[in-house]
């Protein structure tokens, strides 16, 4: 079956990282809610650069711009298609902005500037 996923690269500072679980936590519940498949917040563990034969891959933290006060998260969300994942992210956009219009002293627990996100067609799956 073909998938896509929508992911995401975050830096979140180490003294945040529990603000940033409940929101991945909540936002979670939102996305499995509205009929994604699957939904991963997965924070860096092994992100040092690493030998690849002859060549070096390039650090995670590096590539994000992390300080040693922050941590790098990847996460990914699994939809059956693109038209399925605009369907849903709609809905959990207009939940989202329904909850949150009121509430002006939230604030993200993540530095937004250097969040990378995009749309993947899986083209490989195992």
């Amino acid at each position: 079956m073909k998938k896509y996923v929508d992911g995401f690269v975050l830096v979140v500072p180490k003294d945040k990282e529990a603000d940033y679980k409940k929101m991945a936590e909540e936002g979670r519940d939102m996305w499995m809610k509205h009929g994604a498949l699957e939904y991963f917040e997965c924070r860096g563990d092994d992100l040092k650069q690493q030998e690849m034969g002859e060549e070096k891959s390039r650090a995670f933290a590096e590539m994000a711009g992390a300080k040693s006060d922050e941590n790098v998260w990847f996460s990914f969300i699994v939809f059956n298609s693109k038209q399925h994942r605009n369907e849903v992210n709609k809905k959990v956009m207009d939940e989202m902005n329904a909850k949150y219009k009121d509430q002006s002293d939230f604030t993200m627990p993540t530095d937004m500037k250097k969040m990378a996100y995009g749309g993947f067609d899986v083209a490989v799956e195992g």
